[in-house]
């Protein structure tokens, strides 16, 4: 994943793949994300913000993408295609419940589209059918950031990766502790929330505490 102004070639390996908290402030969390984007590496942020007028998502699009994309990071849309497009977004992440997956593939055209596989394998090959940019599987550990329905073993990651090469996202109570398996599983990115916004020392810190982890187990 790039955003609109590279840094140069992308490490090889897993990458940290990050996605917002579920409440932001505003411009404050611009702030937040600025410092976490300098402090390491970072292939991706997914703005998430369920619930939320779609207004107040566009201007939460507005503040943030440019931050992110200044730094050669994409900048991904949750749940919203039309949306992402209209603003300017490197792509969009969608669950399974999030519309029209095959329509979300043509309006989106150059830009990517992520989907959300759970632990499912039939899925995961509907979606690399369908030209998905990646699949997501999880959740993998317990999280405080959503309720946890479908549960995936690290088999999931080995499984895609020997057979694929639609990169595959893990994601779901991902922390520095604990990703070295999915790390060696085959994951081409780590999603995380907790991790890095919750870090006790900011999220700059996060951000190198993940890298360091990522890798530790590469």
């Amino acid at each position: 994943m790039s955003g609109s102004s590279d840094r140069g070639a992308p490490p090889e390996g897993c990458r940290l793949y990050l996605v917002t908290p579920p409440r932001i402030e505003l411009p404050v969390f611009a702030d937040d994300l600025a410092r976490a984007l300098d402090a390491g590496d970072v292939a991706c942020v997914q703005l998430r913000l369920k619930d939320l007028p779609r207004d107040d998502v566009r201007r939460a699009v507005e503040a943030l993408r440019p931050v992110a994309q200044s730094r050669g990071v994409a900048f991904l849309l949750n749940d919203d295609a039309e949306l992402a497009a209209q603003t300017g977004c490197d792509g969009a992440h969608l669950g399974q419940e999030d519309g029209d997956h095959a329509a979300a593939r043509a309006l989106l055209r150059e830009g990517m589209l992520g989907i959300t596989c759970h632990s499912s394998r039939h899925l995961a090959m509907e979606a690399g059918e369908l030209g998905a940019d990646y699949v997501a599987f999880g959740a993998f550990f317990p999280t405080g950031t959503k309720d946890v329905v479908h549960h995936a073993e690290p088999e999931i990651l080995e499984w895609w990766s020997s057979l694929f090469e639609i990169p595959c996202v893990a994601i779901g109570g991902i922390t520095a502790a604990n990703c070295a398996p999915l790390v060696r599983a085959g994951a081409d990115f780590l999603a995380v929330v907790g991790a890095v916004w919750g870090h006790p020392e900011g999220p700059d810190a996060g951000v190198r505490a993940m890298n360091a982890a990522i890798a530790a187990a590469s």
